[in-house]
């Protein structure tokens, strides 16, 4: 079988399989959200978007980039010192959620005050994120197993069982906001805790405390963590912005608009799952005519991604419809910029992950802490300039940043012929 042959191949069959698994997986949010917009109103909407916009952030914060560094030591580990590393992950990620829940207690009315979280509901935070953690690194193994079935089958059970207690609590219970936290709350820690026990039975934890591995662990984590917070504030201060400046009614109908864009994010995520093992193992063969191979398919996936998001818009006044209650059309204003945002942060997908390979991941620090603090200023003057929609352009306009300093550090660390595709091969 050709080079060539082996991409369509073995690329693409995983990929496929993940396609189909995230577009079920991410249909059943889409379902609940004419549930959501019908029986929330933006306001009660817009508390909702704020939890799950902050214990996104707490999880990324008490995670420490275990799921990369799994993913990393996978293909340099036998099992059993796998399994020793991945306990001692989830040991670094138990003292976190601690020490995140000291936190949470001392400045309760501080957080509360920003998020329009009710202070008694702060602790759903802690418990969903931590579950949120397990849960993932549970899915992170299946794929660098190669068992996208299994995958699939996981992620699709969990949300499903979110989906069903979010019908049952917000319809039946008329809970409101506070069903909807509930599921999302049972779903990812009940879920995490299954992970564990599924790790457990196969032989993928080893409770032996290494100080080799912590050490790695911290090495490998602790650059990533102002990279995935600084990510997060470019993905999360948009909202926390229009909060602020313009009010959580306001939220709610940006975030309805968010997640009619996330479509794009749901086809760069899975295509991306399925490309990080497969690159990473023809990288280690370090071949000039395989490299050459992949660049040029990079260039085509960055036309396809970009013509993808833009089709989307096209289609978003039809999707939104069919999707959303009538106190929610206006969300249609934001979701060209958000499509062209999440495009353009599948091509920082595809250029960071050399990066990760090589292993130097205090670069994304750097180029997060700056693409972070140029996404607030900017946003923050759009807002004020444009209103509501500048939050959406704002983030568009960071994602694009963050892709070029990516591509650039990301050719630093490890050469690849971006701009040399008549090579051949030795």
């Amino acid at each position: 079988m050709s080079k060539g042959n082996g991409i369509k191949s073995s690329l693409f069959g995983s990929a496929g399989i993940y396609m189909i698994t995230q577009v079920l997986n991410a249909s059943i949010p889409f379902l609940l959200l004419p549930v959501i917009t019908r029986y929330l109103s933006p306001e009660e909407f817009g508390i909702y978007s704020m939890f799950k916009v902050v214990s996104g952030l707490v999880f990324s914060i008490i995670g420490i980039g275990i799921n990369g560094a799994i993913t990393r030591v996978y293909y340099d580990k036998n099992k059993g010192e796998l399994a020793r590393y991945i306990a001692n992950s989830f040991l670094l990620v138990t003292i976190n959620s601690i020490l995140m829940y000291l936190v949470f207690g001392l400045f309760t009315d501080f957080i509360s005050d920003k998020t329009y979280i009710p202070n008694n509901w702060l602790w759903t935070v802690i418990l969903v994120s931590y579950g949120k953690v397990i849960f993932q690194a549970t899915l992170v193994i299946w794929q660098v197993e190669n068992k996208p079935f299994t995958y699939g089958a996981f992620q699709i059970l969990q949300t499903t069982l979110n989906f069903t207690l979010n019908l049952w609590f917000i319809i039946s219970l008329n809970l409101n906001w506070t069903g909807a936290i509930l599921a999302e709350t049972i779903a990812f820690f009940g879920f995490g805790i299954l992970g564990f026990f599924f790790l457990l039975k196969n032989k993928w934890l080893k409770f032996k405390i290494s100080i080799q591995d912590i050490k790695h662990i911290i090495s490998y984590g602790s650059p990533l963590i102002p990279h995935v917070v600084g990510m997060y504030v470019i993905t999360a201060s948009d909202r926390f912005l229009i909060t602020a400046l313009v009010g959580i009614s306001e939220t709610g109908l940006y975030t309805v608009g968010y997640q009619i864009g996330m479509i794009i994010m749901i086809l760069q995520d899975s295509f991306n799952k399925a490309w990080v093992p497969w690159l990473f193992s023809k990288l280690k063969q370090n071949n000039d005519f395989l490299k050459i191979k992949i660049v040029k398919f990079t260039y085509i996936y960055f036309v396809i991604i970009i013509l993808a998001a833009l089709i989307l818009y096209a289609l978003s006044p039809i999707i939104l419809q069919i999707m959303a209650g009538p106190a929610y059309q206006n969300a249609s204003q934001f979701i060209l910029w958000l499509g062209l945002g999440y495009a353009f942060n599948g091509m920082y997908k595809m250029v960071t992950n050399y990066i990760f390979f090589d292993g130097r991941t205090y670069y994304l620090a750097t180029i997060t802490f700056i693409t972070a603090v140029i996404n607030i200023l900017i946003s923050y003057a759009l807002i004020k300039l444009n209103g509501p929609i500048g939050a959406a352009q704002g983030t568009a306009i960071s994602y694009l940043i963050s892709f070029f300093l990516t591509w650039y550090f990301s050719n630093v660390v490890y050469k690849m012929p971006w701009f040399n595709l008549r090579q051949k091969s030795n």
